[in-house]
């Protein structure tokens, strides 16, 4: 294995302010929770309709959904195998990968900011030989291209789908290009100009990630390979992804239409990029049950957001486990997964103090440069004056 330092040097908290913490968010929950009874909101009738239908669906439609969360972990997990294997040979076997992506899937269940990656990816470099955390980061880009890809095809499908969504209108203007010329040639302009300041900005910085981490990214100059060995595995995951929706919202009678899949992983999508909370508990189900408005009500939308959630994070969990300790052993897994936890949050807090540091240093030198125009305009002032 390649070397990397397991033991952390993070001082966790104090259990005493964990427990203050924990107790501070039971306290404002109650005090919420008081609130909206004085306000004449029926809390409490809401939460049990809620776990009425959360607790009706048969144990045939959770065994089934789990199945097809395995198949998913298992093929998404086969791509990674893909991309490690082609830019490392030899260094690296299927079920080391297994086990660390079905740990970074159920972290991030619990831990906030998607930190589930960041121990994943510290996880392969500490599993693979040869391996480096800038070469692991570039094949982190290639292994998202095709989620990018279909969650832009998403987004246009539901963008296209909502009525009205390209008869824009200003008022009672007819047709809102034609009759606002100067507005819209505006807003392109206005795109464009974004565009290439973002481009100018973050190119550098592209390029030389690129060239840090291309050896990760090695699969992209083979064709054939990225296909088999990356792009069928992924297919085949979402696939399985897509099952798992199917599976539950039948199970809460909820019908199943391609019109109500695609608002699911639409808003799964959008929940995930502004999730503040562990595992986005919350936020997706807000979004679910707006997503759902047309198919069902929204107990029925929350309950089979929660229901679908606790169920695939609880196999999550237990999938986890059991492949850390058949693959690494309880302990040799135990301190894998704990170093790697570790040794993320002061990657992240690096990553996020370099940030800081570019951004200072880009500020000063804009700030001498503006002291030096500033001193050479009084120059020539006083030269123009003496003369």
């Amino acid at each position: 294995m390649s070397d990397i330092a397991l033991p952390s040097s993070v001082v966790p908290d104090p259990p005493q302010r964990r427990v203050l913490r924990i107790a501070a968010w039971v306290a404002g929950t109650l005090v919420a929770l008081g609130l909206l009874h004085v306000a004449g909101i029926d809390v409490l009738g809401w939460f049990e309709d809620l776990w009425s239908t959360l607790t009706e669906i048969s144990i045939g439609y959770i065994l089934l959904g789990c199945v097809f969360q395995g198949l998913q972990t298992m093929l998404t997990a086969l791509g990674w195998y893909g991309i490690l294997r082609y830019a490392y040979p030899g260094g690296v076997a299927y079920l080391p990968v297994l086990a660390a992506y079905a740990t970074g899937v159920a972290l991030n269940n619990f831990v906030p900011a998607n930190m589930g990656t960041f121990v994943m990816l510290l996880m392969f470099v500490a599993i693979v030989q040869g391996s480096t955390f800038p070469g692991v980061l570039g094949g982190y880009v290639v292994q998202k291209i095709f989620y990018f890809i279909i969650g832009t095809l998403i987004y246009v499908y539901l963008f296209a789908a909502v009525a009205g969504s390209f008869e824009f209108q200003f008022g009672n203007e007819r047709d809102a290009i034609t009759n606002h010329p100067v507005l819209t040639l505006g807003i392109i302009a206005g795109a464009i100009f974004l565009v290439a300041l973002l481009l100018r900005i973050f190119w550098a910085w592209v390029k030389k990630m690129w060239e840090r981490a291309k050896e990760g990214a090695a699969i992209l100059g083979d064709l054939g390979a990225y296909v088999k060995l990356v792009l069928l595995p992924q297919i085949g995951g979402y696939a399985a992804k897509v099952l798992v929706i199917m599976v539950f919202l039948a199970a809460y009678d909820i019908p199943v239409t391609f019109g109500s899949v695609m608002s699911v992983l639409g808003s799964n999508q959008l929940a995930n990029i502004l999730s503040f909370t562990p595992g986005g508990i919350g936020v997706n189900q807000a979004f679910n049950s707006f997503a759902l408005d047309s198919y069902t009500d929204t107990t029925t939308a929350t309950a089979y957001s929660l229901g679908q959630q606790l169920i695939t994070t609880a196999f999550n969990v237990g999938f986890a486990i059991l492949l850390i300790c058949l693959v690494f052993g309880w302990q040799g897994g135990s301190k894998l997964v704990k170093g790697s936890y570790g040794d993320a949050k002061v990657k992240k807090e690096e990553m996020s103090a370099d940030r800081r540091e570019k951004r200072e240093a880009k500020r000063e030198a804009r700030q001498a440069e503006g002291r030096g125009r500033m001193r050479a305009f009084r120059r020539d002032d006083d030269d123009s004056e003496g003369a």
